[in-house]
């Protein structure tokens, strides 16, 4: 029976994102409320009977199986397991899951009722949480690539409640100490005796699983990475990352105000002179200890790029999708007018 205030808490979180669209089965699950979504959870989802609800969560998810295929979950986290709820399209989208995904069950096209594929990741089987850039997103990764999922979150708020939530229930687990090591102390910790080079920084729980936060390394990488996007290499002690955010970018279909099909993921970079979006891969990187070869695509990659000068101006307010911004820039085909006025420019 949980408290009065964390049924109060299930029922406020148990809200779908605005512009995001979801099937009637994860519908039916946001109309829940109080207590019904207690019982619903105990009668059609926890797979044993002592196991406690303690906190709901909708975030988009990717899994590791299939990289390119961002889907819509309810994220709920028992004393037991984490579940993911996931829309109906998920298995509709990729043909090719067979082996990920048990179908026999699958033939209820014509009943009255709506069947949800639910993902189980146990909290005994977890190994690692890799926290994004800036809270935007978190990696959970199990014991093998069917089990590691990216919750895109986009709201470090939700990255960081969910966290700590995972970490208390985390403590509840009987698990055996692992042994100290000899000797230990901050560089061997925290450093690689063969580089020299800081690794990420790590929280390893009472519960041996490591929590994994980027450092500082990481801003530098991505800030030499858009320097090479700028063909400006020698600003690069100048540049400054000011902002990074996991974003939408919003592609207008026509004859459609609210089509989920025009927004497509995107990772928004500003600097003090550009604007940047890139396709970013959010769950192959880092690699998973059980990885043989690296992705077949780079951790990002470049959608398109606008010099901040050329920016004409900003709208805000766009009905259809909260907090969107429609950035307008300056249409010149020729990039840069400040041309170098060399004799060539006069000549034959």
């Amino acid at each position: 029976y949980p408290s009065e205030f964390l049924v109060q808490k299930i029922t406020e979180d148990n809200q779908i994102p605005v512009h995001l669209h979801v099937s009637g089965s994860l519908q039916y699950v946001a109309g829940l409320k109080g207590n019904a979504l207690v019982e619903f959870f105990h009668g059609n989802i926890a797979e044993v009977e002592n196991e406690e609800l303690r906190h709901l969560m909708w975030s988009s998810v990717l899994f590791y199986k299939t990289p390119n295929l961002e889907v819509m979950a309810c994220v709920l986290l028992s004393t037991k397991a984490i579940y993911f709820l996931l829309d109906d399209s998920f298995i509709h989208a990729d043909e090719h899951q067979s082996d990920f995904w048990n179908k026999e069950n699958s033939d209820c096209e014509n009943s009255y009722f709506h069947l949800s594929w639910c993902f189980v990741l146990k909290l005994n089987d977890l190994q690692s949480v890799n926290v994004g850039l800036f809270d935007q997103y978190f990696r959970i990764t199990g014991h093998s690539a069917d089990h590691i999922v990216t919750c895109l979150t986009r709201d470090s708020y939700n990255t960081h409640t969910f966290i700590q939530q995972l970490m208390a229930v985390l403590s509840l687990l009987a698990r055996t100490p692992s042994p100290e090591p000899v000797d230990k102390d901050f560089y061997s910790e925290f450093g690689s005796k063969t580089t020299g080079k800081m690794e990420n920084y790590e929280l390893i729980h009472s519960s041996r699983v490591k929590f994994i936060y980027p450092n500082e390394e990481e801003i530098g990488d991505l800030a030499f990475l858009v320097s090479e996007k700028m063909d400006a290499l020698s600003n690069l002690q100048s540049l400054n990352i000011l902002l990074y955010v996991l974003a939408f970018q919003v592609n207008p279909v026509e004859g459609s105000t609210q089509n989920t099909g025009s927004l497509q993921p995107k990772t928004l970079i500003l600097t003090s002179s550009d604007l940047f979006l890139f396709d970013e891969d959010y769950i192959s990187y880092p690699l998973p200890e059980f990885a043989k070869e690296p992705p077949k695509r780079d951790k990002y990659q470049l959608a398109d790029g606008r010099r901040i000068r050329d920016l004409d101006r900003v709208l805000m307010g766009y009905q259809p999708y909260p907090q969107a911004l429609t950035f307008v820039f300056d249409d010149v085909q020729n990039q840069d007018l400040m041309q170098n006025l060399t004799l060539d420019h006069f000549g034959e």
